[in-house]
């Protein structure tokens, strides 16, 4: 498959939190990386990125899908519902027809679709939408199956299981979480990369703790995650607002990179 120009669409698992880039403002991300394996083959490839976090599946219908029509890139990228899916009354099934409307539009636009699943969500108090994400994820599976799409499987990734896979907040990959996810559309798409997405998470010291200290410890770090991430979260959904409002995408042209 030939793809000289890549447009991503989406939330903040394609913005790339919480994959900082460094020295420079913003973050990096899978679609970042998968463009620079991208570019290592196709000099000259052309990228957007019209992702921004906190965005619901029908505000990436409604801002992005029309956007990555009007560039008319080789290759569309599309991840989106899992904001959808963490609030209260997040149906499956309605989110899976829009998100069947999206792609069926850029379908017929001439848009290849690289679609991606939900993550299994395995930390505590996530595992309660676990049941419909899992849901979800079947709905997509059967789209891109009808629709004749590549699909990147993230519920599948048992090494995305591993804590180190994740950031504090517990929904958002870490730096080397989101190489992996790379290297799997790589795989996905058919293209060579240099490295093994499955490669085994270098290992551990051996837990010298007892068992009840590092139960403790364990509730420790979720009580400071409910501190730190969860309430801030509720409380912004409260007031109706958004991490992502006002704020623009990274990379919002189809440009060089």
């Amino acid at each position: 498959m030939d793809i000289g120009s890549f447009v991503a669409l989406g939330d903040s698992f394609t913005e790339g939190l919480d994959d900082p880039r460094g020295d420079q403002q913003g973050y990096r991300g899978w679609a970042d990386r998968f463009a620079e394996i991208l570019a290592e083959r196709q000099p000259g490839l052309r990228y957007a990125n019209l992702a921004v976090r906190g965005k619901k599946l029908d505000q990436v219908a409604g801002e992005q899908v029309p956007q990555a029509i009007a560039m008319a890139p080789d290759l569309v990228s599309l991840a989106a519902g899992g904001n959808d899916l963490l609030r209260p009354g997040g149906d499956p099934d309605a989110l899976a027809d829009s998100y069947d409307k999206m792609v069926r539009m850029l379908l017929t636009a001439g848009c290849p679709v690289l679609m991606f699943t939900g993550f299994d969500p395995r930390f505590p108090v996530l595992r309660l939408i676990r049941g419909r994400v899992a849901a979800f994820n079947m709905h997509l599976r059967a789209i891109a199956d009808r629709r004749h799409c590549h699909l990147v499987d993230l519920w599948s990734m048992q090494v995305l299981h591993d804590p180190r896979a994740w950031s504090a907040d517990r929904l958002h990959l870490t730096p080397d979480g989101h190489q992996r996810v790379a290297l799997r559309a790589c795989e996905v798409l058919g293209l060579p990369a240099a490295a093994d997405w499955r490669e085994p998470w270098p290992a551990t010291d051996p837990v010298t703790s007892s068992q009840a200290r590092v139960w403790l410890a364990a509730r420790r770090m979720d009580l400071r995650w409910a501190r730190v991430h969860a309430a801030p979260w509720v409380a912004r959904r409260l007031r109706g607002v958004s991490t992502g409002d006002g704020l623009a995408p990274k990379r919002p042209e189809l440009l060089p990179l």
